[in-house]
């Protein structure tokens, strides 16, 4: 088989739970769900980072946050405003696999979210860029650029982004007809604003009909920001007419934006059997972080709580492979996988080498997809997660969640308490497993993962020592010393209703 063209979808803030294939019996995502059907889907992904920035840049680079250095969402230096004119590579002399994929005779098309800095202008191996401006924002008529021409597009922003991939695809069937391409459809949604922003026979249809018993809704959690930051966004963007927002206005938006995505999808597979090339083609789905929509009576990500969270709501993503008579079929695999394992997976499976992998902690589960068979892909049976100072060790029976330079920290009985409802070094549990217990197997996990941190994490872009609140990043750690203000500092109040 000649190297297969290869079309990454990623999502924006989407749940592992949203998706039909998942167990969500409510959610509509029929073309995604055939996706799972006709491939492998990992129900065990996680993200590198539960918030945009790192987590892309993870997937792009194959380093974990604390080495390529952007630790939060980039709040300055995408150029993306008159308030914001200062264009930051961030990634500048870190091979992307997009670069690696070019040298090696790939066309490569970006059609939607970046948010790694430096958006106006193509970089990292792509000659086909398609960019919608800095982290988010509505979903009517935005602005994006195209190559370096600012552009303000026309219609919703989901059908705005299938649009320009499927005229890349078109481009690449006429006028490249000999070489493999690479596109990057990378969505905005379901990222906030979620409420009067999407399609309104999607969002009644949910509104009416559905009952959110998927959705598990907790207590208010009393590491819940006063007003979350999502909502707060929401409420920016959302109708002046309205005094307040429901959890149903909530969800059914969420809801509707994942389906405005699963039409996208729809259309990209129609676009490949029109084209016939969808039996060449790799199709991979993916989200950047998770989302909580109620669930540890929280709503958003990692930075929607003080201290940030790690919960497998926000770090646990969906992911599916999927390639017509290349990969196997109808796979669920309970692999524990990550976001680092994504590069050398994918240059793996075009017969594709990384000069740069032995410095990196990533390894190809190729051999999962074209077997269907459980791995141990990772020595001690871990993934490993970060935020800022917050760090996360995690196998299938435990997960430890380390807080610096005070905590709190955190272990769970994932066998007995899959939510992570008891955190073991609060609870009064001993009587179950015994205080020595508790403390031995935290004490085993910390120095597991502070043993792999340290073998990975460049000392000069550490996020462990760095002050991240979740407010956003504002320059490059190499721009000056630690202690230089990198991070925007904790504030309550983050939009204003105008």
């Amino acid at each position: 088989m000649k190297r297969p063209n290869i079309i990454f979808i990623l999502t924006d803030d989407q749940g592992y739970w949203s998706l039909g294939c998942a167990g969500n019996k409510e959610i509509r995502t029929p073309h995604i769900d055939s996706l799972a059907r006709t491939g492998v889907r990992f129900e065990n992904f996680f993200c590198a980072s539960p918030v945009c920035s790192p987590a892309r840049a993870s997937l792009l680079t194959g380093r974990i946050p604390s080495q390529h250095g952007i630790l939060d969402w980039l709040r300055v230096g995408n150029g993306d405003s008159k308030a914001d004119s200062t264009d930051i590579e961030y990634l500048e002399g870190m091979t992307g696999y997009t670069e690696l994929l070019s040298q090696n005779g790939y066309i490569c098309g970006q059609s939607g979210k970046w948010h790694m800095g430096c958006t106006s202008r193509p970089q990292k191996g792509y000659s086909h860029w398609f960019t919608t401006t800095g982290g988010s924002g509505t979903y009517h008529d935005a602005p994006a650029y195209r190559g370096t021409q600012r552009v303000e597009t026309k219609g919703y922003l989901t059908d705005v982004i299938t649009d320009d991939a499927l005229s890349f695809i078109d481009e690449c069937c006429e006028e490249h007809k000999d070489q493999p391409f690479y596109l990057n459809l990378a969505y905005t949604a379901p990222h906030s604003p979620h409420v009067d922003q999407h399609k309104e026979e999607y969002v009644k249809y949910y509104y009416d009909n559905c009952t959110f018993s998927d959705v598990r809704q907790d207590p208010r959690s009393a590491w819940s920001l006063k007003h979350p930051i999502d909502i707060q966004y929401s409420e920016t963007f959302c109708s002046k007419e309205r005094e307040y927002l429901t959890m149903r206005d909530l969800l059914s938006g969420y809801y509707a934006a994942v389906q405005g995505v699963d039409d996208g999808v729809g259309r990209i597979l129609d676009k490949l059997e029109e084209r016939g090339i969808r039996d060449n083609t790799l199709v991979v789905y993916m989200s950047d972080n998770g989302f909580s929509c109620g669930q540890h009576g929280i709503w958003g990500k990692g930075n929607c709580t003080t201290p940030l969270n790690l919960f497998d709501t926000c770090v646990k993503v969906p992911c599916i492979f999927n390639c017509p008579g290349y990969i196997k079929e109808g796979v669920v695999s309970a692999s524990l996988m990550s976001a680092y394992d994504f590069m050398p997976t994918l240059l793996d499976l075009v017969d594709i080498e990384n000069p740069d992998s032995a410095g990196l902690p990533g390894k190809s589960f190729a051999d999962t997809l074209f077997t269907g068979r459980e791995n141990n892909y990772h020595e001690s049976i871990m993934v490993f997660d970060e935020y800022g100072p917050a760090r996360m060790v995690r196998t299938k029976e435990w997960k430890y969640i380390h807080r610096y330079p005070e905590g709190p920290n955190e272990l769970y009985d994932l066998v007995h308490d899959p939510e992570e409802l008891f955190n073991l070094l609060n609870e009064n549990r001993y009587f179950y497993y015994g205080p020595r217990f508790i403390e031995e197997k935290a004490q085993e996990m910390k120095q597991d993962m502070e043993r792999w941190f340290d073998t990975y994490a460049d000392p000069e872009r550490d996020g462990k020592g760095e002050p991240v609140f979740g407010r956003g990043q504002l320059c490059k750690l190499a721009f000056g010393a630690h202690g230089t203000q990198a991070f925007y500092p904790m504030v309550q109040v983050e939009y204003t209703r105008k």
